[in-house]
Formats: C-alpha cells, sequence, structure tokens
C-alpha cells in the first residue's frame, strides 16, 4: 500500500476531531482544588494567589492537600489523551508512524484539556495554571513525549530545591518540553526526525508558552523579590519576610 494512502486511512473522522477534545476539555474543567478546598470550608477564590491550582491548595490547606491535587489534576490531563490515543490509534506509536492529522487531534486532544483546567465552566472560568494538568497531559502521549514530560518533571524538582519557587520551577520545566523533544527528535533520526516530530514541537512549544503566559504575575514577583517561596524553615521564611 501506497505510504500516503496508509496515512489518509489512518486519519480521524469529524466525530472524532469533534469528540475528543470537548471530552478532554470536560474532563480537564473538572474543578478539583476548588472542590478540595471546599471539603474544608475554604474558597480559593479569596485566600493567597487566588489561584485554583494545587500550589495554592497545598498552601492554604497544607502539603498533602495539594499533592492529592496535583495527582488528580495530572490524571484529568492523562486519561482523555491515553484513551483518544488509544482510538485514534497513536498511543505507542512513533512520531513517524501515525499520520499528521493523526497527530494534531491527538495534540488538540491534550490542548483542550488543559484549557479546561485553565478555563473551567463550573467556576466562572477560571483555574489553575495548567502546569499538573500538562504534565499529565504529556507524559500520557506515549512514547513522544513521555520522556520530555518525565525529564521536565525532574528539571522542575530539582529547580524547587535550588530556588524553592514552583512558579519558577514550572516555567522552566514547561520550556524543557519542547526543546527536548527536538534533541530526542534529532537525535534518533537527524533531520527526518525533526519533522517527523514537528506537530508535537509546536504544540508542545504552544503548550509551554500559556504556562509562561499564566504566569505573568509571577514572573512580575519575581522580578521584585517577593514571590512566595516553599521548602522554608520558619526562621528562614521570617528572615525573608523582614527583607521583603
Amino acid at each position: 500500500m501506497d505510504p500516503t494512502t496508509a496515512a489518509t486511512a489512518s486519519d480521524p473522522s469529524p466525530l472524532l476531531w469533534a469528540v475528543l477534545p470537548v471530552g478532554a476539555y470536560l474532563v480537564g474543567s473538572f474543578p478539583t482544588a476548588h472542590l478540595l478546598a471546599r471539603t474544608r470550608g475554604v474558597d480559593l477564590g479569596t485566600v493567597g494567589s487566588k489561584n485554583y491550582g494545587a500550589t495554592n491548595l497545598g498552601r492554604t490547606l497544607g502539603k498533602p492537600w495539594g499533592i492529592t491535587c496535583f495527582v488528580i489534576d495530572a490524571a484529568k490531563g492523562a486519561l482523555p489523551v491515553i484513551a483518544s490515543g488509544m482510538l485514534l490509534g497513536s498511543f505507542g506509536a512513533s512520531a513517524g508512524s501515525v499520520s499528521t492529522a493523526t497527530a494534531w487531534c491527538w495534540l488538540a486532544t491534550a490542548a483542550a484539556g488543559i484549557v479546561g483546567h485553565t478555563l473551567s465552566p463550573w467556576i466562572g472560568f477560571k483555574g489553575g495554571k495548567g502546569v499538573a494538568t500538562g504534565f499529565g497531559a504529556l507524559a500520557a502521549m506515549y512514547p513522544v513525549l513521555t520522556l520530555p514530560a518525565l525529564l521536565a518533571l525532574v528539571i522542575w524538582i530539582v529547580l524547587v530545591l535550588i530556588f524553592r519557587m514552583i512558579s519558577l520551577a514550572s516555567m522552566v520545566a514547561a520550556i524543557a518540553v519542547p526543546c527536548a523533544v527536538l534533541v530526542a527528535a534529532i537525535s534518533a533520526n537527524g533531520l527526518e526526525g525533526a519533522r517527523a516530530a514537528v506537530p508535537f514541537l509546536i504544540a508542545s512549544t504552544l503548550i509551554a508558552a500559556f504556562v509562561v503566559f499564566k504566569h505573568r504575575s509571577n514572573i512580575a514577583r519575581i522580578r521584585a523579590g517577593t514571590e512566595s517561596k516553599v521548602l522554608q524553615t520558619k526562621r528562614s521564611a521570617d528572615s525573608a519576610e523582614k527583607t521583603t
């Protein structure tokens, strides 16, 4: 069979183009942090950074709550991507073995889940900043984006330990994903590999830009030296508070 014909035959139908992203958006829009906070009588929109995400929840109610929220939010991103990948036949396939249309449909599904998390209709189109859900969505895009997403997680952990700023770590980790995709594609198959990975490279770059955009207020605080820090002892936190 001609390769072009094979690719066309595997292209997603208009129904899948409609259903998969919409389904991912609805799953992603589940307001995890908001509902967890409500179980303790807290409205996240009025405390801390007023952000409906795992970081603000963790700062408000404690680390176990933040970790629980992160895991659920990552699952919100991962499950639709895994399900859609199986329906599209792209889960477990290399970048060059699926049609361009299939790749874009799969990526649109991942992006829709992230948008759902950041613009949830259940809480007035507000939400988190897309880091946990984005990580889950990209890591679930096996195998093309799984390793870049895991590398980003390692970078995130290292930067949090060094700089104590989740926002900074999140932005750098997001930017690391498209860089890792490009390096991995070229290392594996040279320029041909890079061409095959173009949809994944473009999508991960746009997601990284979206994450940075959502952190624009954090960028201002980082530049001003007033950004909140984590993993500090009470003494060091008090000292930092006196100097800001």
